[in-house]
């Protein structure tokens, strides 16, 4: 009996300590993690950070177009560097120690362009539309207000094409004589190399300057066709054409017709003169006298 009670004691202790065992305690609730908040970006601060200056080999220059690739929204701009071979030019440049900065056009400011732009320049005028936003020197944000206006870029000139930037405080406003925009991000900066972001294409005057609309030329007057002359008005010119040629005969004066007739009778001379219509009448002893007057006088005469 008493054997028989210890065992069950011996049993109950056994199954108590099992069960106790095997029950761990609930751990405490742990706290939420919250997602960690990365400060925001200034304007000044690049979009793709430069490596350091050892980390990088002298045989390899920087590539453009793996920088706005990472930036990312510069696809278009990087299919004109690579189309026109401009990219091979900057890669020359970088890798000689030229200084640049690039003002790369987002693929929003290419969409604002009339439909079908690009296709309409030929090969030469592309080149010169990605030279134009090239300057050939390294500028941060802080030198563009010791610029010179007209700006210089890799395009041909800066009477053709050029190029104004003027700083307003922090604003860096840029005009080509036909858009205006304004930097609105940099997207690289090292010691040698400047990428800065505009949200619009810079259109160089030389290729897209508003065309002159040259005046309409007035047409030509109609020739004048002759008139016709009426048979009256054809008469009295004709008239007036006779009249005009008889008229020198009866403007003559009496002086320069000499005398045609002289008559001498015994007594009295018989001369002719010229009256002022240009007639010619017989004087007798200087007196005028009438014609048959005078045919008296020269039958008497005959007859003496």
């Amino acid at each position: 009996m008493k054997q028989a009670l210890i065992s069950s004691f011996v049993l109950f202790f056994l199954y108590h300590s099992t069960i106790t065992l095997a029950q761990s305690p609930a751990q405490a609730p742990s706290k939420p993690t919250l997602p960690s908040q990365s400060p925001a970006q200034s304007p000044g601060q690049p979009l793709v950070q430069a490596p350091p200056g050892k980390a990088r080999r002298k045989a390899e220059p920087t590539n453009v177009t793996e920088i706005l690739e990472k930036a990312g929204g510069f696809s278009i701009f990087i299919r004109l560097l690579r189309n026109t071979q401009v990219i091979t030019q900057i890669e020359n440049d970088l890798n000689a120690t030229n200084p640049l900065t690039i003002l790369a056009p987002t693929n929003g400011g290419f969409s604002e362009l009339k439909a079908g732009t690009l296709n309409t320049l030929t090969n030469e005028q592309k080149v010169q539309l990605v030279e134009f936003h090239i300057l050939p020197t390294f500028i941060t944000l802080q030198n563009f207000q010791t610029l010179d206006n007209p700006v210089r870029t890799q395009a041909s000139n800066t009477k053709d094409y050029p190029l104004n930037i003027i700083t307003d405080n922090n604003s860096v406003n840029i005009s080509t004589g036909v858009v205006n925009t304004t930097i609105s991000g940099t997207v690289y900066a090292d010691n040698q190399l400047a990428i800065y972001r505009v949200d619009k294409v810079l259109l160089p005057l030389a290729i897209f300057a508003p065309k002159k609309i040259s005046p309409t030329p007035a047409p030509a007057p109609a020739p004048l066709k002759p008139k016709k002359e009426s048979p009256s008005s054809s008469t009295s010119s004709s008239s007036s054409s006779s009249s005009s040629t008889s008229s020198p005969s009866s403007s003559k004066p009496a002086s320069s017709k000499p005398s045609s007739t002289s008559l001498s009778t015994p007594s009295s001379s018989v001369d002719a003169v010229a009256d002022e219509s240009g007639g010619v009448k017989p004087t007798v002893n200087g007196m005028v006298m009438s014609f048959g007057v005078v045919v008296a006088i020269a039958a008497v005469s005959a007859l003496a």
